[in-house]
């Protein structure tokens, strides 16, 4: 049996149908066997099995009660091998030595508090640093729903392991939109949480990365999410809230964006996400949003941030087109740094004006189809040298600067069969907002399920 999502699996135990055990080896067996799109580039071993008997033992002694305090009891995740976990080695997708201690990060390390399993590490760039995956360690990870073409990135193993049933929820982390952008082209949800509001250890100076699920359904992300959250000493930005008063009404006011290059089949697939929107009664009216200068000062802020941390004796091991990030952030200078800091405050303000005339926004997650498996972005965009390797995503980096809650949900297919993604977003501590209205959205859309996830049936119920 493989993966079925959080909730599904949680169900399947509580009932009796099925034990952790058998699931957790099920998974394994699946992930070493059937891991055709390279999702994985680390699986657990008896670790992973140990913390699933404790868990049987603990479901036998308490039954149906013994979830109100492990609310992931028996359940299967992954974590992106950017995080440091203590029983699996963390590569971070690099050639480079990680001199991290082997320690579980908070998150990890709450999961598992949770009675969650961990199964393995998914695959990621170098650092994280492109929008899809592909590195010096691993093949490209494939989308499921066609191989040939990129699952997204850098928590591109993360979608695809969900999709594909090998994990029933999985931690990936977005800087630039690392979480959404592959949960949009592999058709699964990717939440990235508010600044702060899932800690993230070490914390990032640029104050772009967060840490945030990956799952089959928006309560299953929430799940995971609030299990994750919480403040942590390591990260001063955690437990950070919102200035907002918290808006709870059903009829919302939404503002819909479309992005400059957005194509003709995500436009049609997207629309019905608004006619849907429009259907549950809520207010939907174009918004454009402009900042000049905004992908320049991303640019200038991921470059800086990546040079500060690499050493030129190791450049002859570093992935060819991080390099060429990180040379142009050896070239930047302190002004440099501060102007891109205030076209960032620029931003902020921009967009704290515009929620408070608008609930939530929404926007297809990524203007453009899945592009090629072994490729950071599409053919105009593909070079690094040209430093647009994120240019293709103008929906996923300001709410990065911004550190706005910020969700991928599933919004349908393409007339060739590929998944597109319709992104919701609200105010900075608005998390529960957003969740809501995804949820709610969530079954007038459906779930598509690529033909490589073939979730077996139980045991029990052969």
């Amino acid at each position: 049996m493989t993966a079925r999502g959080v909730g599904d699996t949680r169900r399947l135990l509580r009932r009796g149908e099925l034990s952790a055990v058998e699931h957790t080896t099920a998974v394994l067996e699946a992930v070493r066997e059937r891991d055709t799109l390279d999702a994985y580039v680390a699986v657990a071993g008896e670790e992973a099995l140990r913390a699933a008997g404790r868990a049987d033992a603990r479901i036998r002694e308490l039954g149906a009660d013994a979830w109100h305090t492990l609310p992931l009891l028996g359940v299967t995740v992954s974590v992106k091998d950017l995080l440091q976990t203590r029983d699996l080695p963390t590569g971070r997708g690099s050639l480079l030595p990680n001199d991290r201690p082997r320690e579980d990060t908070p998150a990890v390390a709450r999961l598992r508090a949770a009675g969650a399993v961990v199964v393995g590490k998914t695959a990621t760039s170098e650092y994280g640093w492109s929008a899809s995956t592909v590195s010096r360690v691993a093949p490209p990870t494939r989308n499921p729903y066609d191989p040939r073409l990129t699952a997204g990135g850098s928590s591109g193993g993360a979608a695809a392991a969900v999709a594909t049933g090998l994990c029933d929820g999985a931690l990936g982390t977005d800087g630039s939109g690392s979480i959404r952008i592959p949960a949009a082209f592999c058709g699964v949800v990717g939440y990235k949480p508010s600044l702060g509001r899932i800690p993230y250890v070490p914390n990032s100076a640029d104050r772009l990365a967060h840490q945030g699920p990956l799952a089959r359904t928006v309560a299953d992300a929430a799940l995971l999410g609030r299990v994750m959250a919480g403040p942590h000493p390591g990260d001063p930005d955690s437990g950070l809230g919102s200035l907002d008063a918290p808006r709870t009404g059903r009829v919302l006011r939404i503002g819909w964006i479309e992005y400059e290059g957005t194509t003709d089949e995500v436009r049609r697939v997207t629309e019905q996400a608004r006619l849907a929107l429009r259907a549950q009664g809520h207010l939907v009216e174009d918004v454009e949003v402009r900042c000049a200068r905004l992908y320049p000062a991303l640019v200038d802020l991921l470059a800086a941030s990546e040079a500060a941390g690499a050493r030129p004796e190791d450049d002859e091991w570093a992935d060819p087109g991080r390099l060429e990030v990180v040379r142009h952030g050896r070239t930047l200078g302190g002004a440099d740094v501060i102007r891109a800091e205030e076209v960032r405050q620029g931003l902020r303000a921009t967009l704290r004006t515009v929620m408070d005339r608008y609930d939530v926004l929404a926007m297809a997650t990524v203007p453009v189809e899945p592009f090629a498996a072994d490729a950071v972005g599409p053919p105009w965009a593909a070079d690094p040298r040209d430093l647009r390797w994120l240019a293709w995503a103008p929906a996923s980096y300001p709410f990065n600067m911004t550190g706005q809650p910020a969700l991928s949900l599933p919004a349908g297919l393409t007339r060739s069969g590929l998944p597109v993604g319709l992104q919701l977003v609200g105010p900075v501590g608005g998390d529960d907002l957003v969740l809501g209205l995804a949820g709610r959205l969530e079954s007038d859309l459906g779930t598509p399920v690529p033909h490589s996830a073939r979730v077996l049936e139980p045991a029990a119920a052969r």
